[in-house]
C-alpha cells in the first residue's frame, strides 16, 4: 500500500537518474538465468538456417564447438539438445530414439569430451523427433497410447543419462512418466541425474516453428489436445505440477511462456520448487518478425525476458540466450 499524498510522495524520484532506478529495481536479468536451445542435423561441417526463425541455425555434431564455447564464454549454465533425424530414420514407434549413436548421444558425447562440466546438458524426452507420424508417443487407431510410450521413454532417458545428459526433461506429457524415469535413473545408479519435467505443457498454437526445425511438423497426423494440457484451464496446472513433484521432479516447466505468465506466477506461488519457462519458437519468430520489420525495438527481448522473471521462473529456455548482450 502506498502511504503519503502528492507532493510529498514523488515515486518520480526514483527513476530520476540510472544508478537510482538501479537501486530500486525488483527483478534483473543475467546469462545465468538462461537456457540455450540447440538443434541438431546429420552430416559434417553444416550450419543450416531455419526459414521460419531467423538466427538459429540446426548444426552437425562437429560444428558444436563454436556454439557451446561462446554460451559458456557468456555465462548460460545450459544447453539443450534437439535432434532433426532423418525421415528415413523415422518409424511409427519411434525406435531411432533408442539407438545409442543417434544425433542427441552423439552430441552429449561430443560436447562432455570437449567441455567435460562447464556447461550442463538438457535433452528432451519425448518420441515426436523420432516418429513416422510426429506424436510425442506411440499411437494406434488415433489414439496415444500412454503406459506403453512410458516403456520407450524411460529407456530413452536412461540411455541418454548413461551417455552423460546432466538434465533428463521429458516434455511429452505422458501420465506417470516421472516416476517411471526416476526409478530407472535410480535401478541404474544414475541418482544424481536431475529431471526436469514438463510438467505444464499447454496444446498450443506457438509451436509450429519448432516442429519445423526437427522435421515434424509435415508429419504430425491430427493434434496433441488429448495428451497437452487445455489452454483454457488454470487450476489444472497445479494438479499436475503437484502429482510430477510427488514422483521425483526436481524442476518444473511451464511451456509455452509469456501467453501463461500467469501459470507460472500460480505454480511459484503454490510449489516451492524451481520453476523454468520456455520462450518458445512462435514467441521467439513473432519477437524477431517485428524487430526485423522494425516495428519493435531490440530491447523488446530483454523486456521479453524480464517478464518471465518478474512472474517468478527461476530460468528461461530462449533461442535469444546467445544473440543478446547483458
Amino acid at each position: 500500500m502506498i502511504t503519503g499524498k502528492y507532493p510529498n510522495l514523488r515515486l518520480r524520484r526514483s527513476r530520476k537518474y540510472a544508478w537510482s532506478r538501479r537501486l530500486v529495481q525488483e527483478n534483473s536479468l543475467s546469462y545465468s538465468d538462461l537456457i540455450l536451445p540447440i538443434f541438431l542435423i546429420e552430416g559434417k561441417n553444416r550450419k543450416e538456417s531455419i526459414k521460419s526463425m531467423p538466427n538459429v541455425y540446426r548444426y552437425s555434431v562437429d560444428k558444436l564447438q563454436s556454439v557451446v564455447t561462446k554460451a559458456i564464454k557468456k555465462g548460460i549454465p545450459m544447453v539443450a539438445l534437439f535432434p532433426h533425424t532423418q525421415t528415413k530414420k523415422k518409424d511409427e514407434y519411434g525406435t531411432e530414439a533408442l539407438n545409442p549413436d543417434n544425433l542427441v548421444c552423439r552430441a552429449i558425447k561430443f560436447i562432455k569430451k570437449k567441455f567435460k562440466n562447464k556447461i550442463g546438458i538438457m535433452c528432451d524426452v519425448a518420441l515426436d523427433p523420432y516418429t513416422s507420424h510426429g506424436h510425442d508417443g506411440l499411437l494406434k487407431k488415433r489414439k496415444i497410447l500412454n503406459d506403453e510410450t512410458l516403456e520407450i521413454l524411460t529407456k530413452q532417458a536412461v540411455l541418454q543419462a548413461k551417455i552423460g545428459c546432466d538434465v533428463i526433461a521429458p516434455s511429452d506429457m505422458m501420465d506417470g512418466r516421472i516416476g517411471k524415469i526416476r526409478k530407472a535413473l535410480d535401478k541404474n545408479d544414475l541418482k544424481d541425474v536431475q529431471i526436469l519435467s514438463y510438467a505444464v505443457k499447454f496444446s498450443s498454437s506457438f509451436y509450429g516453428p519448432f516442429r519445423d526445425a526437427v522435421g515434424s511438423k509435415k508429419l504430425l497426423k491430427g493434434d496433441k489436445k488429448t495428451y497437452q494440457m487445455d489452454f483454457r484451464n488454470s487450476n489444472e496446472s497445479l494438479r499436475e505440477v503437484s502429482l510430477d513433484i510427488k514422483e521425483g521432479a526436481d524442476m518444473i516447466m511451464v511451456k509455452p511462456g509469456m501467453p501463461y505468465l500467469d501459470i507460472i506466477k500460480k505454480v511459484k506461488d503454490n510449489f516451492k520448487i524451481p520453476v523454468f519457462a520456455y520462450q518458445v519458437s512462435g514467441e521467439y519468430s513473432l519477437i524477431m518478425n517485428g524487430i526485423n520489420k522494425k516495428l519493435i525495438e531490440k530491447e523488446s527481448i530483454k523486456e521479453s525476458l524480464i517478464s518471465f522473471k518478474r512472474a517468478g521462473a527461476s530460468s528461461i529456455v530462449t533461442y535469444f540466450a546467445d544473440q543478446i548482450d547483458l
